[in-house]
């Protein structure tokens, strides 16, 4: 991988943990969510006036994603409900990419080079073992078990939009298109169910929304810029490093724990990310 693609996706990395710890840091994380997706609405519309459209083959893999992303957020904020995002994002961020790698080649027709393998598997190792002790999972329950779902869900549309990017010609509108459509989805369920709670959070947080909405896309938008020049599985896998972004901002903003232990497997993910760069 190019040093000038791995810095882009660091920097994603970055923006997403970002916008994450603002989900976190709401009091209803799914209102939370919707704010930063109906945020990201209001910025990718205008500005999808100005750019091409996608080519028409890619329009279904925008369907599909715009689908698996709305189930995203609600077990996001649904996750970040019942568990610490310190335990549950690793959990997240950490399974999908391995669950990417198993699947990138059947369905991309995608290998990777033994090296890249080796450094996809360091980093994921690393994230999952920021978790700490796995009884305190256990103990979870729910979070645990959303936060898996959602593992297989990022990595679904990972997968879709790694080829569908490629497809559409158009990166950037690809991507406006994807929150665009999600957003307003979004919007409306909360605008219909949950009226009053939605528009009093839209007024006192409106630069949550419009903040945490562009991070949420130009951190997605850079890392589907890398994919149309590197394998999605080590795209993916190296974006996954936001999750040492998301330690500090959440050690730093919400007081969360950070035990001693864990500078092993932040090594692992530091080893990983100079394996991507190598191999």
């Amino acid at each position: 991988m190019s040093l000038g693609i791995l810095l882009l996706v660091l920097f994603a990395a970055l923006m997403h943990a970002s916008w994450n710890v603002l989900v976190k840091s709401g009091e209803d994380k799914f209102l939370s969510s919707v704010l930063i997706a109906t945020g990201a609405a209001i910025l990718a519309g205008p500005a999808l006036l100005f750019l091409p459209a996608p080519a028409i083959a890619s329009w279904p893999f925008i369907a599909l994603s715009t689908v698996l992303q709305v189930i995203y957020y609600y077990l996001l904020s649904a996750a970040y409900h019942g568990g610490e995002m310190n335990r549950v994002y690793p959990l997240m961020r950490g399974t999908a990419p391995l669950l990417v790698v198993a699947l990138s080649g059947w369905l991309l027709g995608e290998t990777l080079h033994p090296a890249a393998l080796f450094a996809v598997i360091a980093l994921c190792a690393g994230v999952l073992g920021l978790i700490g002790d796995p009884r305190v999972l256990w103990r979870s329950g729910n979070a645990t078990r959303y936060a898996l779902a959602n593992a297989l869900i990022i990595a679904s549309y990972s997968l879709t939009d790694g080829h569908g990017v490629r497809l559409s010609g158009a990166p950037e509108a690809y991507t406006l298109w994807i929150f665009f459509t999600q957003g307003v989805a979004m919007f409306g369920w909360a605008a219909f169910v949950r009226r009053r709670a939605f528009f009093s959070q839209l007024r006192q947080r409106w630069p949550v929304a419009l903040g945490g909405g562009g991070l949420s896309i130009a951190s997605y938008g850079l890392a589907l810029m890398a994919m149309t020049q590197a394998p999605v599985a080590l795209v993916a896998a190296l974006r996954e490093s936001s999750i040492l972004f998301g330690i500090l901002l959440a050690r730093l903003l919400l007081k969360e724990k950070i035990s001693a232990s864990r500078v092993f497997a932040v090594a692992l993910i530091v080893a990983g990310v100079i394996g991507m760069r190598l191999a």
